[in-house]
């Protein structure tokens, strides 16, 4: 059994709400109806801050993964700058420009690489991680 219940609205609500119920193809009652029982059901803001809470978990998770990630890739680039300094002989200028020269080349295959490598998803995390879990090498590419 349904019980009558006459109240007014603005224009401009009663306006919007008529124009609503068109494009859904529903009747205006269906909608005050559904609006009503959404507005004065106990668990909506319940439902509204679990839902928040989960987004917020998954960014927090996102943002721990970004962070190790960075820790990672900070420390290779430290040991690899570390190496390089300690390694590089100064060269006499007579063969500076062959050194340098083969300096490009040496950059241009290194960027021919690093696009093989990102076009087939491969990361240093994820040889890290696997590294970890098999420290014999034997499933590392």
């Amino acid at each position: 059994m349904r019980i009558k219940h006459t109240f007014r609205l603005p224009p401009s609500l009663g306006a919007r709400l008529a124009e609503y119920a068109l494009r859904r193809r529903i009747s205006q009652a269906l909608v005050v109806e559904a609006a009503l029982e959404s507005f004065l059901s106990p668990d909506g803001a319940e439902q509204l801050e679990a839902a928040l809470s989960r987004r917020l978990d998954r960014l927090s998770r996102q943002a721990d993964r970004i962070e190790q990630v960075v820790g990672i890739v900070l420390e290779a680039l430290g040991l690899f700058v570390r190496f390089w300094l300690a390694n590089t002989l100064a060269l006499p200028e007579a063969a500076l420009a062959a050194q340098q020269a083969k300096g490009r080349e040496r950059y241009q295959n290194f960027l021919t690489a690093l696009g093989r490598r990102l076009a087939k998803g491969a990361s240093l995390p994820r040889d890290i991680e696997a590294s970890a879990t098999d420290p014999a090498g034997t499933d590392a590419p």
